[in-house]
């Protein structure tokens, strides 16, 4: 499954959709201004939010919380020790399951893993539409909504570190 997001208009405050392959609207990301912490709602073509995503507020490094239906989804952070490239873990809810982000986030060239396995891949690379970047949901038993979350995350925890 191919999501296409397009880049320019990534920021809180603003709101744009993500479309599939075909050009169709799928999700939009709502993001909220003026609140005290950096917060992105992940709706359905209805409206429906289907996952909130909140920065932590009192961690020492920046975090990212995924949520549905307000329980825990996951949690997102940059790995400690990564000096040659953009290298996040998501540490899913139940514990035991952590998801690997790593690549060239700023530049949307990376992939997402679960135990050596891939999962979904975001990239510009082979794309004609400039500012615009495809999430490739490789396994069909993935949560496409919960990928597009973890990327939303670590582009934004990125960008985020880089004004800093």
């Amino acid at each position: 499954m191919r999501f296409l997001v397009r880049d320019r208009i990534l920021g809180i405050g603003d709101d744009y959709w993500i479309e599939d392959d075909h050009g169709n609207k799928v999700f939009l990301v709502d993001g909220k201004a003026m609140r005290l912490r950096d917060t992105f709602e992940l709706k359905d073509t209805e409206g429906r939010v289907l996952i909130d995503i909140r920065q932590k507020m009192f961690a020492l490094r920046d975090t990212m919380v995924i949520e549905r239906g307000g329980e825990p989804l996951a949690t997102v952070r940059r790995k400690r020790l990564s000096l040659l490239r953009n290298h996040y873990r998501v540490a899913l809810a139940d514990g035991g399951t952590e998801l690997d982000v790593s690549g060239r986030i700023l530049d949307r060239e990376f992939a997402v893993e679960y135990d050596g396995e891939l999962l979904a891949v975001i990239s510009r690379r082979l794309l004609t539409v400039r500012d615009t970047y495809a999430v490739d949901v490789v396994r069909e038993d993935a949560d496409p909504a919960l990928l597009i979350a973890v990327a939303v995350c670590v582009i934004h925890l990125a960008e985020k570190e880089r004004e800093d």
